[in-house]
């Protein structure tokens, strides 16, 4: 019996020919013949995983190649001249991370907010939970523009912020909250029922389950979902056009205008003759920019995932 139960795990042995700890080949148990369709399946899993990387490698090498020679402490901590073919960006750096700042300090307690109701008191087939959902995903596909011209008309002109810094983190904030609500509410989703059923059964409240069980067991799904709100945010144009305005000076308040990275990056390389090498430069510190911010956030979730993990 045992040995009949041997050949039989010995038939469906998966084979690794490659030796890359990733096993893509099943021998057929009746005829010990590979299957050929994981081989097709091989070949197209990793001719995407490479395509992808190399598109990346390429994007970072093309910058290193034309921006890594005018990168340098004066450029980051040197304000913008000559409409930003000399000097540096020191002043685009803190108008970029002060939109970051407003646009996160909004959008995350909104969206984990509207995540915890949609994941935790709203049933799926729930006519409002439906509603809230088709709405989440039209706004998502929203071009950026017509939240730039959103934001331009409510927040500049209606409540009168103007161009300012201000306007344009609660406009990039109205952008992201769709992406944040929807990978939040997953994450919350992916917990085990298991956690909620254990504290009901032990008498925990709702709300004392969602704080000590729930959130900390979605951590790492709401920190990846943070890093692309970041990553969209730091590389929006469009919509600032419209809001945060073009000024390059360093901003001294909220309602002050000013360039993001990103738009600084554009008007360079589209209205600056001249200012390609600048531009380079600027879309390199954007690129090591979101690499840190990316790296921090990952860093963060696997340390808190670990200390979760040893109690």
């Amino acid at each position: 019996m045992s040995k009949k139960t041997a050949n039989s795990s010995e038939n469906l042995a998966l084979k690794n020919p490659f030796e890359l700890g990733y096993t893509f080949f099943l021998k057929n148990p009746v005829n010990q013949k590979i299957v050929y369709g994981d081989i097709l399946l091989a070949i197209v899993v990793w001719t995407v995983a490479i395509s992808v990387t190399a598109i990346f490698l390429c994007i970072c090498a093309d910058l290193v190649i034309h921006g890594l020679s005018k990168l340098s402490w004066q450029f980051l901590l040197s304000e913008p001249e000559n409409a930003g073919r000399e000097g540096g960006i020191a002043s685009i750096l803190v108008s970029t991370l002060m939109l970051l700042i407003i646009c996160l300090a909004v959008a995350v307690p909104l969206s984990l907010g509207t995540a915890i109701l949609l994941a935790e008191y709203t049933s799926k087939n729930h006519w409002f939970g439906r509603w809230l959902r088709i709405s989440l995903d039209m706004l998502a596909s929203v071009p950026s523009i017509v939240f730039g011209l959103f934001g331009n008309a409510v927040f500049c002109i209606i409540l009168g912020m103007g161009f300012s810094i201000l306007s344009g983190g609660l406009t990039l904030a109205c952008m992201i909250l769709p992406m944040l609500i929807r990978s939040m509410e997953e994450g919350l989703r992916m917990v085990p029922d298991e956690y909620r059923l254990g504290a009901a059964s032990l008498g925990i409240s709702r709300i004392s389950t969602l704080i000590n069980l729930l959130l900390p067991a979605a951590v790492p799904s709401l920190i990846a979902g943070l890093i692309l709100g970041i990553g969209r945010a730091s590389a929006e144009t469009a919509a600032l056009i419209y809001t945060s305005g073009y000024v390059d000076r360093m901003p001294q308040s909220w309602l002050d205008s000013g360039r993001a990275l990103s738009l600084h990056i554009y008007d360079l390389s589209m209205n600056v003759s001249g200012g390609d090498s600048n531009a380079y430069a600027s879309a390199l510190v954007l690129m090591m920019l979101l690499i840190v911010i990316d790296s921090l956030a990952s860093w963060i979730g696997r340390q808190w995932l670990n200390r979760r993990l040893q109690y």
